[in-house]
């Protein structure tokens, strides 16, 4: 197969003329820390390298502190700066309002939003309770019978190669599913002087570990097999209980803290079995102590034909072992996702030149784009959002009952 052409000056002019005159998609967002950064470089990307039927604008972020949020906007590229999300809102030059808030104010911004008739891209988790998730779904559903649409940001479905197993599955590639298993380890609440930041509070973050990244193993789990957990068994722990109060602003996962401590009110591992609704089994852990690991999130998924494997630190490749070839060569292989038919790539760069984390949000924005110009409901929605906080509030209910097994509430 050769190598995708790049466009010449003629062509890139020609190309920069039309995206120019395409109507444009205005975008609000709340929140500027680091989902906000990712979400931001989305959206200033997405028209430069997909052929997008609207043109993302980038009109205004908002954030409590004026002054911070007046640099963030230069930083980020946006045209204005908010400090109250409401008045975001009711701009007129904002089409879209993206979520990228701690999960306390979720429920409130997007029910706001969807009412004023804005389409809605949130953050996941969804929310921090089933209650708020459960008002969002029903908010979004009456918005699309209005043509609005509503998407939750689980990026890792839009990664090539986890787009590419999900089609693979699909295909019938790999049989009947047996066993999924998933792991998400980061290690940066090793230290027990990191400060109490809002992550480490339920008021704010709903959960720990599980939230954070229970939220997307969960959901990737569930769109790779194609269908939901329906139960599951659970341990959660709480290593350190008390941290320093936090002495400044926190960026990221970076944070300073003071003398005087506080409780943590979040868990900070869950180890979790499940049940999918086809009757294979599941395992999943996520944990913020796995000293050394940084961003590991690994699935493996095994079927009566085949098996897949996929690792984020190595997430331009999936491994495949196809069972059904006679067993005198056959064997796990690698698959370098980078193939211009592979999803996504076409717009991207010759075969072999990988692409990063940061990508996810690029293809987030252009799914999201051409959704909302063709009419269409994009995924997850925020019925697969509400799902998934099912699936969470099921792992805490079976942790405090000595892990019996919970079936997810429907």
């Amino acid at each position: 197969m050769g190598q995708p052409q790049q466009p010449d000056e003629a062509e890139a002019g020609a190309q920069a003329e039309a995206a120019a005159d395409r109507p444009p998609l205005g975008v609000g967002m709340v929140g500027y820390a680091f989902m906000g950064a990712a979400h931001s470089q989305g959206w200033r990307t997405a028209g430069h390298v997909f052929d997008l039927p609207r043109r993302p604008v980038l009109a205004a972020v908002c954030g409590r502190d004026a002054g911070a949020v007046r640099v963030a906007a230069g930083r980020l590229g946006w045209a204005a700066a908010e400090t109250d999300w409401r008045a975001l809102i009711a701009r007129d030059d904002v089409d879209l309002v993206d979520i990228c808030t701690p999960g306390d104010s979720h429920a409130e911004i997007a029910v706001a939003a969807l009412a004023a008739g804005k389409h809605v891209l949130c953050e996941k988790p969804l929310a921090n309770t089933v209650e708020e998730a459960e008002a969002m779904a029903e908010a979004a559903e009456a918005a699309a019978a209005r043509g609005q649409v509503a998407m939750v940001g689980f990026n890792y479905r839009r990664l090539p190669a986890t787009s590419l197993a999900r089609r693979m599955v699909a295909e019938g590639r790999l049989g009947a599913l047996r066993h999924v298993r998933v792991t998400y380890l980061q290690d940066w609440l090793v230290d027990r002087e990191f400060p109490l930041t809002w992550r480490l509070r339920k008021e704010s973050a709903g959960s720990g570990a599980l939230g954070d990244l229970g939220a997307h193993i969960v959901d990737l789990a569930q769109y790779l097999v194609g269908e939901p957990v329906t139960g599951v068994s659970a341990l959660t722990e709480t290593f350190v209980r008390e941290r320093p109060l936090l002495s400044g602003a926190s960026s990221g996962l970076s944070a300073a803290g003071g003398g005087e401590s506080g409780p943590v009110t979040v868990d900070d591992a869950a180890l979790f079995t499940g049940r999918f609704a086809s009757g294979a089994l599941a395992s999943f852990e996520a944990t913020r102590f796995a000293t050394g690991r940084k961003n590991s999130l690994r699935i493996e998924l095994n079927g009566e034909k085949g098996s897949l494997a996929f690792d984020l630190e190595r997430l331009n490749e999936l491994h495949y072992h196809d069972g059904t070839e006679p067993g005198t060569h056959a064997g796990f292989r690698r698959i370098l996702v980078t193939e211009p038919d592979h999803p996504y790539l076409d717009a991207w760069w010759p075969p072999g030149h990988g692409l990063g984390y940061e990508h996810t949000f690029v293809h987030q924005a252009r799914d999201l784009v051409h959704a909302i110009a063709e009419g269409g409901q994009p995924l997850p929605s925020f019925a697969d959002g509400l799902q998934v906080q099912r699936v969470l509030a099921a792992v805490e209910e079976s942790a405090e009952k000595n892990s019996v097994f919970t079936p997810i509430a429907s």
